[in-house]
């Protein structure tokens, strides 16, 4: 069982930037996967980046919108993953949602509200 908890959504405006956590606990961090997802108002779900397990090479993979302006890690020792958003835009807006991922193995946190406006 693992549980997640995001931090750091908020207001920011357009050309700004955040960074996000993910603070997981209650199993062994290092072998997950680890993703961010957002959800808009109105919209499905989607993928804004995911990194692999240490043991798989920690690598990182980004929606095409996302490239050259998201950035997504991971700190092993605090158990914990981040999101740097900069550049946002106002469509960036959504609810972002940490996951982590073991095999069929899938545990989403709670969510953090990210709104993008003037």
């Amino acid at each position: 069982q693992v549980q997640l908890v995001e931090s750091g959504g908020g207001l920011v405006q357009p050309g700004g930037s955040l960074r996000l956590s993910c603070a997981a606990s209650g199993s062994i961090f290092s072998i997950y996967a680890m993703g961010w997802y957002r959800q808009a108002p109105g919209k499905q779900r989607e993928l804004v980046a995911t990194i692999t397990s240490i043991t798989s090479g920690g690598s990182a993979n980004y929606a095409d919108s996302m490239k050259g302006r998201f950035t997504i890690s991971r700190d092993n020792a605090k158990n914990t993953v981040y999101l740097q958003m900069n550049s946002l835009k106002p469509e960036d807006t959504a609810v972002y949602y940490c996951n982590a991922a073991y095999g069929r193995v899938i545990y989403w946190g709670q969510g953090t509200q990210v709104t993008v406006s003037s």
